[in-house]
């Protein structure tokens, strides 16, 4: 496989990594990890043993990425966002065989500083704001923000806020998809030219 690793970057053996995936300085990646095409690891990254990052994964400066998590095809994560994988760490206990699994979905993007507790899903394209902690479930295509974060409204693939009519249309302003607001869950329209 053909991908780029900068002379500072260490990797581990056994390891996948994709065609055209690129890591940066100072970067750790660690056995047992599958990283997938066309991803961009910025430096000092970490990838913990048997991650698996899709392809087209961005991954800016300083994240660690800790074993349990996945991140799907098209995701990004946001400079210095953080994962965690125990929910009750004690530095005298070992907890290595209760590593909760995260999963974040294709297309959803986690903002600068933001926190991710362990053992949540981050729907399709879903949208964590900068410095949001998230403690529970995020929907696909929902923005939220804040600690403990909260959900303000949607977005679209493209990652600008919704804002649905009172039939529940909205028409991203970048890409004129159409999206339906139904029972409280976002579905693109079909095209109906």
């Amino acid at each position: 496989m053909e991908y780029f690793a900068h002379e500072t970057a260490v990797i581990d053996t056994d390891c996948r990594i994709g065609n055209g995936t690129k890591i940066w300085h100072f970067s750790h990646i660690m056995s047992g990890c599958v990283i997938g095409d066309h991803c961009n690891l910025g430096q000092n990254i970490v990838v913990s043993p048997n991650v698996v990052l899709g392809n087209n994964v961005k991954v800016q400066n300083n994240v660690s990425i800790y074993t349990g998590v996945i991140c799907e095809n098209d995701v990004f994560l946001g400079p210095s966002m953080v994962f965690t994988n125990v929910i009750n760490p004690r530095s005298a206990i070992n907890r290595r065989n209760r590593y909760l699994k995260t999963i974040v979905k294709k297309g959803a993007s986690i903002g600068a500083n933001a926190t991710i507790i362990c053992g949540n899903t981050i729907g399709e394209y879903a949208f964590i704001g900068a410095g949001a902690v998230v403690t529970k479930e995020v929907l696909p295509y929902a923005l939220v923000v804040g600690n403990p974060s909260r959900q303000i409204g949607w977005v679209s693939e493209f990652g600008h806020t919704l804002h649905f009519n009172e039939e529940g249309i909205a028409v991203c302003k970048e890409s004129n998809v159409v999206y339906e607001l139904k029972n409280n869950s976002v579905q693109k329209k079909a095209n109906t030219k």
